[in-house]
């Protein structure tokens, strides 16, 4: 065998590992990977410049997820104020960030939008085409098996539902992406580390969901729940725990002194659970949402993820639980 054959045997071999890997995380990996890496150099490029580009930055991407989700609810005749829910939304961060009274005016906030979003979910807007032709390419790329399993028929063309149906997933909406959305920013404005706390709830749900990936890819036998993910293991679960934890560990290390690891050692423990069992439920609570509607993925705005939503379940997810945590150890 000569060099050329040679290196042509090991460019197939990479290949066919790689698209096993692919085929058990479910993802394209190196679009995963290269997104990812964007990523990270665009939010810790907005911490670096200043903690308000960095809510705003917040905002975006629930700007776009709640976008997303309107699309998808749009494919089974549901449909969500999502003009009103980007006013309010933004206003709910914001306020929850600028405001003296942190809490009080998110809390306030919140309920002002879910009275105001449930109103308005009787209504029913046009976008014109953009909405059809959103719509219609995610119906095209939504493989015949998910729809299958979708608790409603797509055969039927437009689907019509009772006008509680909408209050209810306009409701679920707010409570899922800006409630949840304004726990990040809550952690921004307590107990003085700002950069360290916007770390941890970003970058630790981000690192645990890179350890069930890896762990699952190369460990995963055991299934988790093969009727919400089938990609989801046990040792994907473990992996995630793992990683959390190890990142949780290295942002202490970097933000707080001696006394404070003497007496707070067991955070980044519990930290790496919290964020890996939260980080999977909400990662599950995606898929299934998914698999009722009918969709293989929420969007397709961030390569080899799937979308903004595919990436935002589990930090959302995890927002409340570790931002708590933060504030009750007063760290």
């Amino acid at each position: 065998m000569n060099i050329m054959e040679h290196n042509d045997q090991l460019h197939v071999e990479a290949e066919e590992a790689l698209a096993n890997i692919n085929k058990k995380t479910g993802r394209n990996m190196p679009q995963a990977v290269a997104t990812g890496a964007v990523l990270v150099i665009i939010i810790l490029a907005s911490l670096l410049i200043r903690i308000d580009v960095f809510v705003l930055l917040i905002v975006v991407f629930m700007v776009l997820a709640l976008w997303e989700l309107r699309v998808d609810f749009a494919t089974v005749g549901l449909h969500i104020p999502v003009v009103a829910l980007w006013l309010c939304s933004a206003a709910i961060l914001l306020g929850t960030y600028y405001s003296p009274y942190h809490f009080g005016t998110m809390a306030l906030l919140t309920m002002a939008t879910l009275m105001l979003v449930a109103i308005l979910a009787t209504a029913r807007f046009s976008f014109g085409n953009w909405l059809s032709l959103a719509v219609a390419s995610k119906l095209s790329s939504s493989d015949a098996a998910a729809r299958e399993q979708s608790s409603f028929n797509h055969e039927k063309g437009e689907l019509h539902h009772s006008r509680l149906s909408h209050v209810a997933v306009s409701i679920l909406t707010v409570l899922y992406i800006p409630t949840l959305a304004s726990c990040i920013v809550l952690s921004l404005v307590f107990n003085g580390h700002p950069v360290a706390h916007a770390i941890t709830l970003v970058f630790l749900p981000a690192l645990s969901d890179t350890g069930g990936l890896f762990f699952g890819a190369w460990f995963g036998k055991h299934k988790l729940s093969p009727r919400i993910s089938p990609k989801k293991s046990v040792e994907g679960l473990f992996g995630s725990i793992l990683f959390a934890m190890i990142g949780a560990f290295a942002v202490f290390f970097c933000t707080y002194d001696g006394a404070v690891w003497a007496s707070r050692w067991w955070v980044p423990i519990v930290m790496g659970v919290l964020t890996g069992v939260a980080g999977t439920f909400g990662d599950l609570c995606a898929s299934m949402l998914k698999r009722d509607i009918g969709i293989k993925d929420m969007g397709h705005l961030l390569k080899g993820h799937g979308g903004v939503m595919d990436r935002v379940d589990s930090i959302l997810m995890c927002a409340p639980f570790l931002a708590g945590l933060l504030w009750i150890v007063g760290m």
